[in-house]
């Protein structure tokens, strides 16, 4: 009988074991059951360190006060996956980064949110911090930019505090997201399912709760922006009872 090319060519069942004598050990080129859950565990985490963003293009929003690990790490991550990446900011000036609650670096946009449009970028990242969120979501360009990902059922990843702006923008009824807990109430207020996990996925959605959850943050956004619009992205009207 012709030895198969690879270990693999055997159909499963074809060869049985001598009685008492392991698959392995009858046949040296089968690999046991754990070693095969190792290669698949191996091949899994290959595919997603070589997940490709060629050719994708993810905008950043962010002005002053954003955490700054919250936007400079996946930036990084993002760009060695191959997107182009761009800053987008209130205003053309530069914008102060904090470590906490301390000064970090400022930042010089690559273009102003009222020059931009969703229909340009393939998806969106949205940092945290106390500040950043809390003056994006008074601005009408910067909310009219995060609505049209959605209407665009374009993949979103927003950690820590950014989630708040999604709430101004009326995307979070029907989603199940994780935040900074503190916006645990106003997410659930909004018609959001909110959990305690290190980062939730959505439909294209990705939410992570602080910085401490970047690695997983930045797995799930490459993953669901390598994936493209999500056709049927639900997204809805917060409740009329918790408008103001």
């Amino acid at each position: 009988m012709r030895r198969p090319a690879t270990p693999y060519a055997r159909s499963r069942g074809q060869f049985g074991p001598v009685p008492g004598e392991s698959p392995s050990a009858a046949h040296p080129l089968l690999p046991s059951r754990l070693g095969l859950l190792h290669l698949y565990a191996h091949r899994k985490e290959r595919l997603m360190a070589g997940q490709s963003l060629n050719g994708k293009r993810i905008a950043f929003l962010a002005t002053d006060g954003f955490e700054q690990v919250e936007l400079t790490r996946p930036w990084e991550e993002i760009r060695k996956a191959g997107a182009d990446v761009e800053l987008i900011a209130l205003r053309s000036d530069e914008i102060q980064g904090m470590h906490h609650a301390e000064k970090g670096d400022r930042f010089k946009p690559d273009k102003t949110v009222s020059e931009v449009d969703a229909v340009d970028y393939d998806g969106l990242v949205l940092p945290g911090g106390v500040a950043n969120p809390d003056e994006l979501r008074l601005d009408k360009h910067a909310v009219r930019f995060i609505r049209s990902f959605f209407d665009q059922s374009k993949p979103v990843a927003a950690i820590c505090h950014g989630p708040w702006t999604l709430i101004e923008a009326d995307v979070v009824a029907g989603r199940t997201v994780t935040s900074w807990p503190s916006l645990k109430t106003d997410l659930k207020n909004a018609g959001a399912q909110w959990v305690d996990a290190e980062v939730q996925v959505d439909n294209g959605l990705v939410t992570s709760r602080k910085p401490d959850d970047l690695d997983a943050f930045c797995a799930k956004a490459i993953e669901e922006f390598a994936e493209g619009v999500h056709l049927g992205q639900p997204h809805g009207k917060r409740p009329e009872a918790a408008r103001t």
